[in-house]
């Protein structure tokens, strides 16, 4: 727990996502930085009191610190400019759903959306044409409870539903407790983690970490450059001004050896992405995939200083195969990087709880073959399906 307490100090926020082709998205970047843990120590830190970790809107839905949650009270304010639509305008829509939503988490919580709408559809038994409750609009109601704050997520569920209860009821006492952070010096904060987590970036780096609107955000960062917080410099190929957090660390070398979530704070923001290792990435799951390039859920593969290559993964649970579909090579991959990416995924596949790394032909992406010849050494053998295996030992 320490580790997992470590990680959220200096990264700010963990990404929640439900896409589970390989594992949970949240799962991941604790992955990354701590190599195979017990993922329990998440839903310990989330689900059960003292929490150290809340659900709220932070880059996106996010996991952070009680201290985080009570910084972006303001955010939770401003309902009806912060939240997007359908969110923001409910209560004035729909106030009587609303108020029933609301009487039903406090009468039932911890419930789930899908459990607010059965026992809605049970009080108005009478027809919900008549009444107007429906999935959307009751999740709508929810949701916007959760955006202001009234509601928390008090756990998920084996389904990774959320489980909704009365914030009061969620939140630790010593937060509910404390006065409210002024909007200026909370976005201030904010920017701040922002920056910790980064080390060296943009305006944009740092704004969009936690979504910050550019007003305010450059007044923030004005106030923490003004301050010595923040420390003017210049990085060689960027054109935009940089900043660095006073508190950076510099080490002699880099040793990292690891994979990427597409929803790691690392690749948040794209274009730093780019212009610090070189890398244009973007997630593909919403491309249709005849237009793919390299695959449906490819995590980046960081060796030492470098994104050295692109893996598409996916954990096929029911035959406990780590599936490697593709794995293609970045322009500067350093002469090492299939040996420690075999060994990577080797890490990968323990934790996943899976027996064997299956590399698909035909091969996509430079990698594929040597990884494949890597992984099943000489006793190698290619099935009928043109599958090569080699078993985690």
């Amino acid at each position: 727990m320490r580790g997992l307490q470590s990680v959220v100090d200096r990264i700010g926020l963990i990404q929640i996502d439900s896409v589970n082709v390989l594992a949970r998205a949240h799962l991941m970047p604790l992955y990354s930085r701590l190599g195979p843990y017990d993922p329990n120590l998440l839903h310990r830190a989330s689900g059960l009191p003292p929490r150290r970790l809340m659900e709220t809107w932070a880059h996106e839905a996010s996991f952070v610190s009680p201290e985080t949650y009570r910084l972006l009270d303001w955010r939770r304010r401003n309902v009806a400019t912060e939240a997007w639509g359908s969110i923001a305008r409910v209560e004035r829509e729909q106030p009587d759903l609303v108020r029933e939503v609301r009487e039903c988490v406090a009468a039932h919580g911890p419930v789930t959306s899908r459990e607010v709408h059965l026992l809605l559809d049970h009080d108005h038994a009478r027809g919900r044409d008549n009444w107007g409750w429906n999935w959307s609009a009751a999740k709508r109601a929810l949701e916007y409870l959760f955006f202001t704050g009234e509601v928390a997520a008090a756990r998920r569920n084996s389904q990774f539903e959320r489980c909704y209860d009365l914030a009061t009821r969620v939140l630790p006492a010593a937060l509910q407790a404390a006065a409210a952070v002024p909007e200026a010096d909370a976005i201030r904060a904010l920017l701040e983690i922002g920056a910790r987590a980064h080390g060296v970036g943009t305006e944009a780096c740092l704004r969009d970490y936690f979504r910050l609107r550019p007003g305010p955000a450059h007044r923030a960062l004005a106030e923490l450059l003004e301050e010595g917080v923040l420390l003017p410099v210049a990085v060689e190929g960027w054109s935009r001004p940089a900043f660095l957090h006073r508190d950076a660390r510099f080490p002699r070398r880099a040793t990292a050896r690891t994979l990427l979530s597409p929803f790691d704070p690392l690749l948040f923001e794209r274009r730093r992405v780019r212009d610090l290792f070189g890398m244009h990435y973007r997630i593909e799951i919403y491309t249709p995939a005849q237009d793919r390039q390299f695959g449906y859920y490819v995590l980046p593969f960081l060796l030492g200083d470098q994104l050295a290559a692109r893996v598409d993964l996916k954990a096929d649970r029911s035959a406990r195969v780590l599936r490697v579909l593709s794995v293609h090579a970045e322009p500067t991959a350093p002469a090492d990087t299939v040996g420690e990416l075999a060994v990577e995924l080797d890490d990968l596949a323990r934790w996943l709880d899976l027996d064997r790394i299956d590399v698909a032909a035909p091969y996509r992406g430079a990698f594929a073959r040597p990884l494949a010849a890597r992984l099943g050494g000489a006793a190698a053998s290619a099935d009928d399906a043109g599958v090569l295996t080699g078993v985690v030992v």
